[in-house]
């Protein structure tokens, strides 16, 4: 995610976090603004900002004090190219949404990163021919929006693709030497043992072509992981593939070590609580680690049962919560005490209407037909057929809303 060019000491890491957050100065004409401090974008939870119902940034500030944002994702277009889209839909070229976000963020002091690749979809280092190639397409990223961070999301199907781990790998690098004080971060899988056969052959492209980011984080969730405990283990296991892989020592790889959790119910139907969180951030902090951040905002509120139901929500946590109970712990990782009082939030329109027509598991949908099911609509993302709604949150179909 970010991109510090000399890695932080146990001792720095825990001076930056004490010394709390960097205040921005005034916005340019362009829309960049001066940097927060590093700690911030390490704790900065991921946000989409144009699905899954996005919640309002600056409620968020004002009710946790959280300063950074990882909005998510860019991707290659849909229909083939090597140009940066917005979920492979929505050119970075010509995006004011995604912008309105930011200047929202920014006008209240905060800042944001952002996030390239994720799960699905077809990823620039895919489509893109060489790390140049690819390196000039995030560039337009880093430009358009000013950005002092960006996150390399590399996991399924694209990290099992070496020539696009390359490309990735090889544009993060160019990017870091090109923009002084981008804070780079790269995440990836997470296993019982750290990280899988295709993570660890990211980190050895990474050592191969000499490329360093700030931190390596890793997503111990969606694998079998039974609370903090199995998560915690697979951190400690994760810096030793660290340590063989680069020859660093214990410090030096928890300096450069990073998680990224789903708070909620995952995927796959494991849960992880606040006491959980409580549990990774304190390991994460007593470690010197680099980067705490979690899947989603967009879930960090309470379901109702219409909502919801005990499955897995794009827009909700599955598990009883305050509004933004998660952030807090990515505020508190920035070395901030959150706020004991929580202003009351600006309203969201509330999604209503009469429902579609009842999906059908043997129709064939294409991309924007709209169904209903279990009382939602739903949208359909790209071509599906026999795929339920809401069974996933990376699945073809985009909630709606109640009905």
């Amino acid at each position: 995610m970010r991109p510090v060019r000399a890695c932080l000491g146990a001792a720095a890491a825990v001076a930056l976090a004490a010394a709390g957050t960097t205040a921005l100065v005034t916005t340019s004409a362009s829309g960049a603004t001066s940097a927060l401090s590093d700690r911030w974008y390490a704790a900065a939870p991921y946000l989409m900002p144009l699905d899954n119902d996005p919640p309002n940034a600056a409620d968020i500030m004002d009710a946790t004090g959280l300063k950074a944002f990882q909005l998510a994702f860019v991707l290659a277009p849909n229909g083939g190219g090597c140009s940066p889209t917005w979920g492979g839909t929505s050119p970075v070229s010509s995006d004011t949404a995604v912008q309105s976000v930011i200047n929202t963020i920014r006008a209240k002091g905060g800042d944001v990163s952002v996030s390239i690749g994720g799960y699905g979809g077809t990823k620039l280092g895919q489509a893109c021919a060489d790390p140049a190639a690819t390196a000039a397409a995030y560039q337009q990223v880093v430009t358009k929006y000013g950005l002092h961070a960006i996150d390399f999301d590399l996991e399924e199907p694209e990290y099992e693709n070496s020539a696009a781990i390359r490309n990735e790998i090889g544009a993060a690098k160019i990017l870091q030497q090109n923009n002084p004080g981008l804070y780079v971060s790269v995440t990836t899988a997470g296993t019982a043992d750290g990280t899988g056969w295709f993570g660890k052959q990211m980190l050895l492209e990474a050592k191969s072509q000499g490329f360093t980011p700030n931190n390596f984080s890793i997503m111990p969730f969606d694998g079998g992981f039974n609370g903090a405990a199995s998560q915690t283990t697979a951190l400690t296991n994760f810096n030793s593939v660290l340590q063989s892989t680069f020859g660093w020592d214990q410090a030096t790889a928890y300096a450069h070590e990073g998680f990224s959790g789903m708070n909620g119910r995952s995927d796959t139907g494991e849960y992880f609580s606040q006491a959980d969180f409580q549990t990774v951030l304190d390991y994460a902090t007593s470690h010197h680690m680099d980067r705490f951040t979690f899947w989603s905002l967009n879930r960090d509120r309470q379901c109702t049962p219409a909502d919801n139901g005990g499955r897995t929500s794009g827009t909700c946590s599955s598990v009883a919560q305050g509004s933004w109970d998660f952030a807090k712990y990515s505020v508190k990782f920035a070395g901030v005490t959150p706020p004991t009082t929580t202003p009351t939030p600006t309203p969201t329109p509330t999604p209503g209407g009469s429902c579609k027509a009842a999906w059908s598991s043997t129709a064939v949908y294409t991309k924007d037909n709209e169904v209903s099911y279990g009382k939602h609509n739903w949208k359909a993302k790209w071509w599906t057929q026999n795929e339920v709604p809401g069974a996933s949150e990376w699945g073809p179909w985009q909630d709606e809303g109640a009905c």
